[in-house]
């Protein structure tokens, strides 16, 4: 059986010349996937690997309707106000150059970015919130002086009725922050990022109320828990200075709460909107 030599040849040839085309075609993918992570690591050499900032705002919050527990053994007290409605006092609408400026709600952030590739890092999170429940119809039911109760009364400071987290409701969180770039400018001069934020925390509530006239003596306190989620979006100007718009949703459960020969207990959500002021400064070693 004869061989067709010369077509042979020519199908090698194909062959051959197929396989430098894909090689190329690899070389030039591979090439065009590093330029960027190499021209990024040659932007980011002689950059500190960490940063740390720190931010002051005020905010604004609506709150879910509840229920507040108050027990009372000593007076025979074991009833709750069913599904109250409780409201902030913002403070900063009213004057807030007028006024100490921790007196209106206002919050502040405390973080560290241990992963600047990565957009990773912790953060001290502080909401100086109020709820303050006061001024309408309450449902009271549960045992009043050793007799069940099921009524409503006028819950307001003239009928001897109120209930205050006024001086703060006060969120405290530990939160794990992921960052993403969303914009930057040539001379890095303007940035804007996006931010997500997660953690747990104590609250630390001040307490002031009065229930059938029965005032308590208002006061700080470790008074239960509080979970929360965030999502900001911060500009960051001249590398250093920054602006930050904030939603938040945070869920808090209070208990213990030291009443007239009692303690009261409660939990609700919120909802809060956030704007802050901040300095972002790059710390650590320098990438080599």
């Amino acid at each position: 059986m004869l061989t067709d030599k010369p077509s042979q040849t020519i199908l090698q040839g194909i062959f051959i010349d197929m396989m430098k085309l894909t090689a190329n075609v690899l070389f030039a993918m591979v090439a065009i996937a590093l330029v960027p992570k190499c021209a990024q690591a040659q932007k980011n050499k002689g950059k500190r690997k960490h940063e740390i900032y720190f931010s002051w705002g005020y905010n604004t919050e609506w709150y879910t309707h509840s229920n507040v527990y108050v027990d009372q053994p000593v007076l025979g007290n074991n009833y709750s106000f069913r599904d109250i409605k409780g409201h902030d006092h913002k403070g900063w609408d009213d004057g807030l150059m007028t006024k100490a400026f921790t007196i209106p709600q206002y919050n502040y952030r405390l973080g560290f970015i241990f992963n600047k590739e990565k957009g990773l890092g912790f953060e001290i999170n502080f909401d100086h919130t109020k709820f303050i429940f006061a001024d309408q119809n309450a449902r009271i039911k549960g045992t009043f002086v050793n007799k069940p109760v099921d009524s409503t009364v006028a819950f307001n400071a003239q009928n001897g009725f109120f209930y205050y987290l006024n001086n703060g409701a006060n969120f405290l969180l530990f939160n794990i922050v992921k960052r993403w770039h969303v914009y930057e400018s040539k001379n890095e001069n303007l940035k804007i990022n996006f931010l997500g934020k997660a953690g747990i925390g104590p609250v630390i509530p001040h307490v002031e109320n009065s229930f059938f006239g029965q005032k308590n003596d208002p006061h700080f306190q470790l008074g239960g828990w509080n979970v929360g989620v965030e999502g900001a979006l911060r500009a960051t100007f001249f590398k250093y200075v920054y602006i930050e718009y904030a939603n938040k949703l945070d869920y808090a459960r209070y208990s213990g709460l030291r009443i007239y020969k009692g303690t009261a207990r409660q939990a609700f959500g919120t909802y809060e909107m956030i704007l802050s002021f901040g300095l972002t400064f790059p710390v650590g070693k320098r990438v080599s």
